[in-house]
């Protein structure tokens, strides 16, 4: 009996075990889960500014010009803090930008006339485009920042 009994606690403690791991793995699987897929509409309407507003500059695969306009592909410009990102895209740039390690002199207009809707729109298009994987802008967020103002 005690043979048997042993076994079943050791069964008991296996599968506690196993269960705890799949949790984990599975906890640890969702923190480092890619951004959601932005929606087709929202692409389609980023494609559409991007195409009228910034495509002359930073070129219709993202590159940039060499020593001009800055590429928009795999920078942290692009994927890291939306703040930043909205506000030069908003405000504009008047100041000197280093883009991986090139330094860029040209500015960049102020487009503080596009809605909140388009700025999320294009910035979305942008952080997702070009090989850019990264989390949608909001109109809430870029919502946020026009009411901050240019400071």
């Amino acid at each position: 009996e005690s043979i048997i009994m042993r076994r079943i606690i050791l069964r008991v403690f296996a599968l506690v075990g196993i269960c705890l791991l799949v949790s984990t793995v599975q906890a640890q699987a969702k923190k480092t889960s890619p951004a959601k897929k932005p929606s087709p509409a929202v692409m389609l309407r980023g494609k559409a500014i991007f195409e009228k507003e910034c495509l002359s500059c930073h070129q219709a695969d993202g590159a940039g010009i060499a020593r001009m306009n800055p590429t928009l592909i795999g920078t942290k410009w692009v994927l890291g803090p939306k703040e930043q990102l909205i506000r030069i895209v908003m405000y504009g740039l008047k100041v000197p930008i280093v883009v991986n390690d090139d330094e860029y002199y040209n500015p960049m207009p102020a487009h503080t006339y596009m809605t909140d809707e388009q700025i999320s729109d294009v910035l979305t298009y942008v952080r997702n485009s070009f090989g850019n994987r990264a989390s949608a802008v909001s109109p809430a967020e870029v919502k946020r920042v026009r009411a901050k103002g240019n400071k």
